[in-house]
């Protein structure tokens, strides 16, 4: 029995301000964004959060296949996040209901930073694997925090990736799962306690203790494991806090920079934290052809980082076309904050 993707959706807010505007809020003549290569990030609505976010991407997922009667399939409810709207009250329950998904659900809420995300997917599919569910629904969404005047305020974002995990007996599957592994070690390079309304970092640490240890070593290890090469892979997808440590890991890799064509939305939506690999994943499968391998590594800060292998199928064009939104198209369609309204967005909710 062969286990992957069924189908998948992403959801971003509707409003978008860019890295010029948020270096003129600080008083800034320079641009910091520039040099992460972010354009801009996504700022959701006052009533916008982890759960509604959440509910779009699945929407947007379960509207690939047809009929009704898939929701009542779902076995399994995981959301990954850094921002669930309760410290005690599970998104979960919020989200299977509002998808009018059965009562009858294994369910939880991840935290693991900015892997949460591939965490839900990892295992959802684990329990499609081991025969508990048919079908599961594994999110990352996140309405990113960042202290104000922070290097992370340029970065921040929000957005969610929805995916629906199933087995070939049961279901078409868009994406076949080859390979899956993990590595975590205790590196704290970013972290937020229980009271703190932002995160800090160890900026010495972020980038070779932290993101680049982990994922180049994952991505070599789950590439000699399967006797694959850079050379084997159609699509890579790195972690994208900003566009210049995923670029810099494929270049290390041995990935030329065709290989990352889809994978950086984050120039457009900023790092949206627990959803960002599955942003990018989404990104790809909308545009992926048939029979390409695709490769993801994700990490998470304090630190880890999870890897998989995916080889598409001859049934992804198929949802490609039945697809209402991708994620281009949400871009595109994403309204500029001009200053005052970006000031305005700070400072409410710094109160």
């Amino acid at each position: 029995m062969t286990i992957g993707i069924v189908s998948w959706g992403t959801s971003i807010p509707g409003r978008a301000v860019t890295t010029t505007t948020i270096a003129m809020s600080m008083g800034k003549n320079d641009n910091p964004g520039e040099n992460l290569g972010i354009n801009q990030k996504t700022c959701p609505e006052y009533d916008e959060d982890t759960a509604t976010l959440a509910v779009e991407a699945a929407n947007i997922a379960l509207a690939k296949l047809p009929g009704n009667k898939l929701r009542k399939s779902i076995g399994s409810v995981l959301i990954g996040s850094e921002s669930h709207p309760y410290a005690v009250k599970p998104t979960g329950t919020i989200v299977a209901q509002a998808l009018g998904l059965s009562p009858y659900l294994s369910m939880a809420d991840l935290e693991f930073a900015c892997k949460a995300g591939t965490q839900a997917i990892q295992l959802s599919l684990a329990q499609v694997g081991s025969g508990q569910i048919k079908l599961g629904l594994a999110i990352g969404s996140d309405t990113a925090q960042s202290k104000p005047g922070d290097i992370l305020e340029y970065a921040a974002g929000s957005g969610a990736g929805a995916y629906l995990l199933g087995d070939s007996k049961h279901f078409p599957l868009v994406a076949t799962l080859v390979a899956t592994m993990s590595i975590a070690t205790d590196t704290p390079d970013f972290w937020r306690r229980g009271h703190s309304p932002y995160p800090e970092h160890a900026g010495r640490f972020s980038a070779e203790p932290a993101y680049f240890y982990h994922v180049t070593t994952l991505a070599k290890k789950i590439l000699s494991d399967n006797k694959l090469t850079p050379n084997d892979i159609d699509y890579a997808i790195f972690h994208t806090p900003n566009a210049k440590f995923p670029t810099q890991a494929a270049k290390i890799l041995g990935f030329t920079p065709d290989k990352l064509k889809y994978s950086l939305p984050v120039t457009n939506v900023g790092n949206t934290y627990a959803a960002s690999v599955p942003l990018a994943l989404g990104n790809v499968l909308d545009h992926a052809l048939p029979n390409k391998n695709i490769l993801v590594v994700s990490y998470g800060s304090g630190a880890g980082s999870d890897a998989f292998i995916f080889r598409t199928t001859a049934q992804l064009p198929v949802l490609q076309k039945r697809s209402l939104s991708t994620l281009d198209s949400q871009i595109k369609s994403l309204k500029k904050l001009d200053l005052v309204s970006y000031l305005q967005l700070t400072k409410d909710r710094n109160h």
